[in-house]
């Protein structure tokens, strides 16, 4: 019998993605950096920064992100465990409809303003269109999340990240999928001097034929197609119900399957 597993687009089993918080002005020069080594970032904006000092202008949010991920942060950034059930709804669906007026599309993902979050929480934003969230619960390790809701990264990038992207390249790329997900803020950069640590980590986990470089949203999105394959319950039949193209290997040979389509392995 074949063995038949899941895989990223051009049958890779490797993803990196990169996650940054707060919207100041130093996103300009990170997302050089990520544009200049072809890099996919999330970044999770407060809205009701945008046109303070240090952050940036709500004029610059479409262009300056282009490639990228726009996410919510909620407006103002607060605990969102000590406010009511109203100011949490008003946080996140204002910060929603800024980001989508500026970014001109639906804005589905998340990060917890300081990591804060529980499970009442968990169960409205569903309802209030968020499909997946960020926290700051580093794992170090490269696992995919149970749970978008509570998508654990791999590191913040204070967490020997040179040391984690050499552990990630000598990673085997058999049957199961890893993750890298590194999360911070780019102001962080600007405070500690030390720019050259995104410059140096970019350059080397770069230009990889065996990685593909994700925004969060396209990593959520490419999943949830791949999990709603049907298969026949012989194995040797999948229909991709969704509009998305997905990949298996089926005997470590990578197999394409496009939207809509019933493929016989």
């Amino acid at each position: 019998m074949s063995t038949i597993c899941y895989s990223f687009p051009q049958g890779k089993k490797k993803a990196l993605t990169m996650s940054y918080d707060d919207g100041q002005i130093f996103d300009r020069e990170l997302i050089d950096i990520f544009n200049k080594y072809n890099i996919k970032g999330t970044f999770h904006l407060n809205s009701g920064n945008f046109d303070k000092e240090q952050f940036v202008k709500s004029a610059e949010i479409k262009n300056l992100y282009k490639g990228h991920e726009v996410s919510v942060h909620t407006l103002t950034h607060p605990f969102l465990t000590q406010i009511s059930k109203e100011e949490i709804i008003r946080e996140i669906m204002d910060d929603r409809r800024n980001l989508e007026s500026l970014t001109g599309y639906p804005v589905r993902g998340m990060s917890y303003p300081f990591g804060d979050y529980n499970d009442e929480l968990l169960n409205i934003l569903p309802v209030l269109g968020i499909e997946y969230s960020r926290t700051v619960h580093s794992t170090g390790n490269f696992e995919l999340p149970s749970n978008f809701l509570t998508w654990h990264p791999t590191c913040h990038h204070n967490e020997n990240l040179l040391d984690k992207v050499e552990e990630f390249k000598k990673t085997t790329p058999w049957e199961k999928l890893t993750l890298l997900y590194v999360w911070g803020h780019s102001f962080e950069f600007n405070r500690q001097q030390n720019w050259c640590l995104i410059e140096e980590f970019s350059k080397r986990v770069s230009f990889d034929d065996s990685v593909w470089y994700a925004t969060n949203i396209e990593i959520m999105d490419y999943m949830k197609s791949l999990h709603n394959l049907k298969f026949s319950a012989n194995r040797k039949i999948v229909h991709n119900t969704s509009a998305n193209p997905v990949w298996i290997s089926v005997d470590r040979q990578p197999v394409k399957i496009d939207p809509g389509e019933i493929v016989n392995l």
